[in-house]
């Protein structure tokens, strides 16, 4: 799993059926200090994040088993909105 923040969404007026009805983000990626670690992804949104959280992001096979994309084609989904983070 890696950190996100959603620096928006993704619309397409034509996709695979399988994905109707779901949201999809942009995504800057950070690192445990919250700094961008360069790479941006397009993740499944399955806990309705917007602009500005911090999301926790599965990926591969783990992407799929969230509820809201079970069964669907994609490789990354945000499965939590981050409250806080505790480094010791």
């Amino acid at each position: 799993m890696t950190l996100g923040l959603v620096s928006g969404s993704v619309a397409s007026g034509h996709k695979d059926t399988a994905l109707k009805g779901l949201t999809l983000l942009a995504v800057q990626e950070l690192d445990l200090t919250l700094t961008p670690t360069g790479a941006g992804i397009i993740v499944a949104d399955a806990v309705g994040a917007g602009p500005g959280d911090v999301v926790l992001i599965a990926h591969g096979v783990a992407a799929m088993l969230c509820d809201a994309a079970a069964g669907k084609p994609i490789d990354a989904a945000a499965i939590a909105i981050v409250e806080r983070i505790d480094l010791v």
